[in-house]
């Protein structure tokens, strides 16, 4: 089951595996299965799209401030 989470202000779906977040359900969904069909192996294609890592937060830009 994916895990929805806010992280620094922004909605990340979390693969409750590895903890990779992306920025859809959908996607985050994949990476799940995938994890739980191979354990300790990551699928480039899936991974790519991770907009979160536990092991460094938030990994897009910030949106920037309009003056």
């Amino acid at each position: 089951m994916v895990t929805k989470k806010t992280v620094d202000g922004e909605i990340v779906f979390v693969c409750d595996i590895c903890g990779l977040g992306y920025l859809d359900a959908e996607t985050a969904q994949k990476c799940e299965d995938w994890c739980g069909k191979n354990p300790e192996t990551c699928n480039l294609q899936i991974s790519q799209k991770a907009v979160y890592s536990p092991d460094i937060g938030l990994i897009i830009p910030k949106k920037e401030k309009t003056r």
